[in-house]
């Protein structure tokens, strides 16, 4: 079984269904709405592992200054811009080659937790 595969079975054993599935890409997405992961996209680019989650538009309130300092708190992760700059993200990345279980848990954790203690200032930066 490839990394691929290893992955995605890791997912569905965190409860997670696997949806939009591209294994020429080796990624798929997941969405889990009682943690806030919507449409978390899980990409195998060997030798890491990208997760990476819209998180808000980037708006006019948008103060790149607080999201730096949120950074600075979050146990996994890092808010950061879409290529566009238009879409605030969330983006964290894993080596593949020891990859556990228990490493991928924490990601999503730190995701949800991420989201849950941010929500008000992420939904006023993006009006």
């Amino acid at each position: 079984m490839g990394t691929f595969e290893q992955v995605k079975d890791m997912a569905m054993a965190l409860g997670l269904t696997p949806e939009n599935e591209d294994p020429a890409g080796e990624l798929f997405t997941v969405t889990d709405e009682e943690r806030g992961i919507n449409n978390l996209v899980i990409d195998c680019e060997e030798p890491i592992l990208v997760l990476e989650q819209v998180v808000a538009p980037a708006g006019a309130n948008t103060d790149f200054q607080k999201l730096l300092k949120m950074n600075r708190h979050m146990i996994h992760g890092t808010f950061a811009l879409s290529d566009d700059g238009t879409m605030i993200i969330w983006r964290d990345t894993l080596q593949l080659a020891n990859l556990d279980l228990n490493e991928l848990e924490g990601s999503l954790n730190a995701l949800s937790m991420t989201l849950a203690e941010n929500a008000d200032d992420l939904v006023e930066m993006s009006k």
